[in-house]
């Protein structure tokens, strides 16, 4: 009687402790009793019957997933390789078990034939100056093709284009051009307005006699400050003809 009563308990424990599981904060417990969805168990210590329950841990927590780089051929005939990095959590931890086999896996070679097809579908500049509206295509795609697994794409960001060498010596020289470009843009537009205000200022010396002279009177005095040991002073003719006329007059009243 007494050696039986000591089997039971012993028994009874046992089965205790082997149907004891304890599930952290971010976990949830997907429960099939006899291979039937029985449920989920929240975090907690957690009680199921040995042989008869069997329980799968779901993390909650969001990952992040490195998609490999896939060799993409462009709209425009380039090929390069395209890498991204995918984020992403479980909301629902039934689907994720009994939708499909493996849903890491799965959003995994999902995340690689999506990325491969919608840079595809783009052209090298696109995905150079694009990159964010790439970002948002490739998260809308995963997101709906995985949301009957439970599970939800937050964000998905291109996280490196590799272009061969012989296209980044094309992007290199073109820049290069493009800068040159705009650097004889910029010249011809400050030689323009520097003509533009020297005709302006042509006008306005021709129209003022006094403005002319000081303007001349001005350069002379830049010359002087060279330290030049020879000046040459040219002296317009206009400046003696006001001497020209008197001696006229006075050889005109001479002759009288």
């Amino acid at each position: 009687m007494g050696l039986g009563f000591v089997i039971l308990i012993g028994t009874l424990a046992a089965i205790f402790v082997l149907g004891i599981r304890i599930l952290a904060e971010y976990e949830r417990g997907v429960v099939f009793r006899l291979g039937r969805f029985n449920g989920n168990k929240t975090a907690g210590f957690r009680w199921l019957i040995p042989g008869v329950d069997r329980m799968v841990r779901i993390s909650l927590r969001e990952i992040v997933m490195d998609v490999p780089a896939q060799e993409v051929i462009t709209r425009d005939n380039v090929s390069l390789k395209v890498n991204a990095v995918l984020y992403f959590r479980v909301l629902h931890p039934e689907k994720a078990v009994i939708q499909v086999e493996n849903y890491l896996y799965g959003t995994s070679q999902l995340a690689q034939t999506t990325l491969r097809s919608v840079c595809g579908q783009a052209e090298l500049d696109e995905l150079l100056a694009e990159r964010e509206s790439i970002n948002q295509r490739l998260q809308e795609i995963i997101d709906q093709q995985t949301e009957p697994w439970g599970v939800k794409v937050r964000n998905v960001e291109v996280k490196q284009i590799d272009l061969p060498p012989e296209m980044q010596r094309a992007m290199a020289k073109q820049a290069e051009a493009e800068r040159e470009k705009r650097s004889k843009v910029i010249h011809a537009e400050g030689e323009f307005q520097a003509a533009q205000r020297l005709a302006e200022a042509a006008k306005v010396l021709a129209t003022q006699e006094s403005a002319l002279q000081l303007r001349y009177l001005q350069t002379l005095a830049e010359i002087a400050t060279e330290q030049n040991s020879t000046i040459i002073f040219p002296v317009p003719i206009d400046i003696f003809r006001p001497f020209y006329e008197v001696a006229a007059k006075k050889r005109g009243g001479d002759g009288a």
